[in-house]
C-alpha cells in the first residue's frame, strides 16, 4: 500500500472490488415496504448470529443505540452507563434529546461496571426520584483502547441489572473484534443483553450500516421508531449486500488488524516521551507524556508526511488498524511517527534565539 496511511478510524475503509461487485449485483426491493430480500437476508443472519429473535438494519451505530434507549425506556427514566461510553460521550446527549431520559454516568475501569454499582444506583420508590430502567454496556470499549470486557464480568453486571428490574443494552459496535480475538461466538457475547447493536462499517469494512437485535417485539417497536426518525431506507439491499459480503469474507481477517495494533504499540513503547496502551484488539492510544509534545503540532507534522491519527483527548492520539492498512503501510507509519516525535522533542529542547 502506498500513499496516505489513515489510522484515524476503522470507518475510513473503502469497499473492496469484490464488495463493490456484490453491491452492484444485489437483488433489491423497497425496505420501508418490507420487500427488500437482501436486507431481509441480512437481518435473518444477524438474528441467528446474535441468538436473538429478530434484527433491524439501521444507517448507523448511533441510531441503533438511540433506538434501543427509546424502546427500552419511557420519558423521565434514568439510564445507567459508563462515564466514558460512546452513548454518553459521542451521541450528542441523545438519550435526553430523543428519549427524554436522564443519564446516570458512573466511573469504571476498563469498561467493567461492578454489580454493586448497579445495585447501588437503584433508589427506593420515592416518587421524587427517577426510576433506573436501563443499563448500557459497551464491548469492545473505545475509550479504553479497544479493551475486551470479560464475558463473565458482563454476565454478572447484566444479572444484577435484571434482578433490579432493568433492561440491558449492549453497544457492540466492535463486538466482532471481541468475538474474533476471544474465539467466543457472538451469540454468547450478546446473550446477557436484551438488545445489542453491532457496526458493519468498522472492522468489517462495509461502507454503511449497523444492526440492532433483540426480541421480536423490541425490533417491531424499533422499526416503527426508525421510520419516525427518518432512518427508513428504500433499496437498502445495495448496502446490505456489502454487509453480507463482509460477514462472509472479512471477519476472520480482523486478527491481522489486532496483530498490527500490537506491532504499532510495541514500536512506540521504545519512545520514552509517550505512553501506549496494551491493545487487545485494533485500537492504540498514544499518550503524549513529554511537555514538549504538543498534540496538534504532532498531528500536523504527521499529516504533512502522509500519516493521519485522531486527537483523542487533550494529550492523547488514537490509531486504529483496519482493512486498508497492510504491513508496509504500518511500518511506514511507525517510521514516520518515530521521526516526528524525535524532531518535535529536539525542536522543543533547543534554546530560544534572542
Amino acid at each position: 500500500m502506498s500513499g496516505e496511511v489513515d489510522l484515524r478510524s476503522d470507518t475510513v475503509t473503502r469497499p473492496t472490488q469484490a464488495m463493490r461487485r456484490a453491491m452492484a449485483e444485489a437483488v433489491v426491493g423497497d425496505d420501508v415496504l418490507g420487500d427488500d430480500p437482501t436486507v431481509q437476508e441480512l437481518e435473518r443472519r444477524l438474528a441467528a448470529l446474535t441468538g436473538k429473535e429478530a434484527s433491524l438494519y439501521v444507517p448507523s451505530g448511533t441510531m441503533g443505540n438511540q433506538l434501543a434507549v427509546a424502546c427500552h425506556t419511557r420519558p423521565g427514566d434514568e439510564v445507567l452507563l459508563d462515564l466514558q461510553s460512546h452513548i454518553f460521550l459521542y451521541e450528542q446527549a441523545g438519550i435526553a434529546a430523543l428519549s427524554g431520559c436522564l443519564a446516570h454516568p458512573v466511573s469504571i475501569a476498563r469498561g467493567v461496571i461492578d454489580p454493586a454499582v448497579v445495585r447501588g444506583a437503584v433508589r427506593d420508590s420515592d416518587i421524587h426520584v427517577a426510576r433506573v430502567t436501563l443499563l448500557c454496556l459497551e464491548n469492545t470499549h473505545n475509550c479504553q483502547g479497544g479493551a475486551i470486557v470479560p464475558l463473565d464480568a458482563m454476565r454478572a453486571t447484566a444479572d444484577a441489572a435484571h434482578a433490579c428490574g432493568m433492561r440491558v443494552h449492549l453497544d457492540g459496535a466492535r463486538l466482532w473484534n471481541a468475538a474474533v480475538e476471544s474465539g467466543v461466538p457472538l451469540s454468547e457475547w450478546a446473550a446477557p443483553a436484551d438488545s445489542v447493536m453491532m457496526c458493519f462499517s468498522k472492522g468489517l469494512g462495509a461502507p454503511i450500516g449497523s444492526i440492532l437485535a433483540g426480541s421480536a417485539e423490541f425490533v417491531r417497536d424499533a422499526r416503527r421508531l426508525r421510520k419516525r426518525w427518518g432512518g427508513g431506507m428504500r433499496q437498502a439491499g445495495i448496502l446490505a449486500a456489502a454487509c453480507l459480503h463482509a460477514i462472509d469474507h472479512h471477519v476472520e481477517r480482523m486478527t491481522e488488524d489486532h496483530r498490527r495494533a500490537r506491532r504499532l504499540a510495541d514500536a512506540l513503547r521504545d519512545v520514552a516521551a509517550v505512553r501506549v496502551n496494551d491493545p487487545e484488539t485494533n485500537i492504540v492510544l498514544v499518550r503524549l507524556e513529554h511537555p514538549l509534545l504538543d498534540r496538534d503540532e504532532v498531528l500536523r507534522a504527521l499529516e504533512a508526511r502522509g500519516v493521519r491519527l485522531l486527537a483523542f483527548g487533550p494529550r492523547q492520539l488514537r490509531a486504529i488498524t483496519h482493512l486498508d492498512i497492510d504491513d508496509a503501510a504500518l511500518e511506514r507509519a511507525i517510521e514516520v511517527m518515530g521521526e516526528v516525535l524525535a524532531e518535535r522533542l529536539e525542536a522543543g529542547s533547543r534554546p530560544a534565539v534572542v
